[in-house]
């Protein structure tokens, strides 16, 4: 078997979906990856896979660079003359799946969210899903993070075909495993880990974090992720005032999860967010927006709660009503959402789908 993916971007390829390419390699398929060189593809090729390098803007939409990557696609193809093509985000399953459709290669795409242009009603979106409509038509499964972005493509009469909901990419529960809830020193940690961007919810986060520093001297607010908008003089202003702790990107997150005592992801939307399901996955309770792809992540009341989107004075009431919580009950939020992690979103159950749809 030889499988071929298609992707946007090394450090989701190999963080969230590392154990599946292991089972690949371990079933002795030939595993060949694309998508724009970075840090992670060597890291990539280490677990076995072999790489072709494809131009794939993420942020822009450029008609001539997106034809420029169709015609990548096909020659990539037929080189490779892979058995199955998986893909991955928008333009890689637009694109990618023209032309599987074209050269008659069975592929699975997975709509890891439906992302601003179709969020936000307008041209763009009409663009968008009639591109996405070309892209999934003979789609051998449409897999699928959250139940209301497959409706949204029934409805919008995007897929007729065979689709699939898995649990985001899963979380790989051994590697974020269960850790000890901080001790209470007189200080609250909370961590914000995210793409620093209007869609997460930046500009509401910052100004709650504002607004409850006034109150609460005894809270401490750290932001991790690379500043992918123009962002950097009010974060460096805020940081230097004590006001957030700005670390920029990181590539072991999962320290700044053991030492915290909550997580905040203000985002408009998500397929399924990973940041959530590794700081449940590690015994952290999750304050987030009441937005598909975050609220799957936690029981209200019990592991986490919610907030309205795009409002700091919703943020600022969430985070009030946690710190009013007797420090017993924070810790029991975290072990109830790794309790939820083990029963609905370890990564074997994502990897058992494709495996099962391939062999299909």
């Amino acid at each position: 078997m030889r499988v071929l993916i298609l992707s946007n971007l090394g450090m989701g390829l190999y963080k969230f979906r590392k154990e599946l390419l292991e089972e690949f390699i371990n079933q002795g398929y030939e595993v060949f990856f694309s998508l724009p060189k970075d840090e992670y593809v060597s890291q990539l090729k280490d677990l076995g896979c072999s790489y072709i390098e494809s131009k794939v803007d993420r942020r822009v939409t450029n008609p001539i660079a997106d034809i420029r990557l169709l015609f990548s696609y096909i020659k990539i193809i037929r080189k490779v003359q892979p058995d199955i093509v998986l893909t991955y985000t928008i333009k890689p399953n637009v694109y990618g799946g023209m032309v599987c459709r074209l050269l008659k290669i069975p592929y699975l795409p997975n709509v890891t969210g439906l992302g601003t242009a179709i969020e936000n009603e307008g041209f763009l979106q009409k663009i968008t899903l009639s591109l996405y409509k070309a892209g999934l038509k003979n789609a051998k499964c449409v897999f699928f993070q959250n139940k209301p972005n497959k409706q949204l493509f029934f409805d919008k009469g995007i897929v007729r075909t065979c689709t699939k909901v898995i649990p985001g990419s899963g979380v790989n529960l051994e590697q974020h495993k269960y850790e000890e809830y901080p001790e209470y020193n007189g200080t609250i940690r909370f961590l914000f880990i995210g793409r620093i961007m209007k869609s997460k919810g930046i500009d509401e986060l910052l100004e709650a974090v504002v607004k409850i520093k006034q109150e609460h001297v005894n809270t401490e607010f750290d932001l991790l992720g690379f500043c992918e908008e123009n962002y950097s003089d009010q974060l460096n202003e805020l940081n230097a005032s004590g006001i957030i702790h700005y670390h920029g990107q990181q590539d072991d997150v999962h320290r700044f999860i053991k030492g915290s005592h909550a997580t905040i992801l203000p985002s408009y939307h998500e397929g399924i967010s990973n940041v959530l399901l590794e700081s449940a996955s590690s015994g952290r309770p999750i304050l987030a927006s009441n937005v598909t792809g975050c609220k799957e992540t936690f029981d209200e009341g019990i592991s986490g709660y919610g907030f309205e989107a795009k409002s700091s004075d919703a943020i600022v009431d969430a985070i009030n009503k946690f710190l009013k919580l007797p420090y017993q009950k924070k810790r029991q939020m975290g072990l109830a959402g790794r309790r939820k992690m083990e029963q609905e979103y370890g990564r074997k159950i994502v990897i058992n789908a494709y495996i099962e749809q391939i062999n299909k």
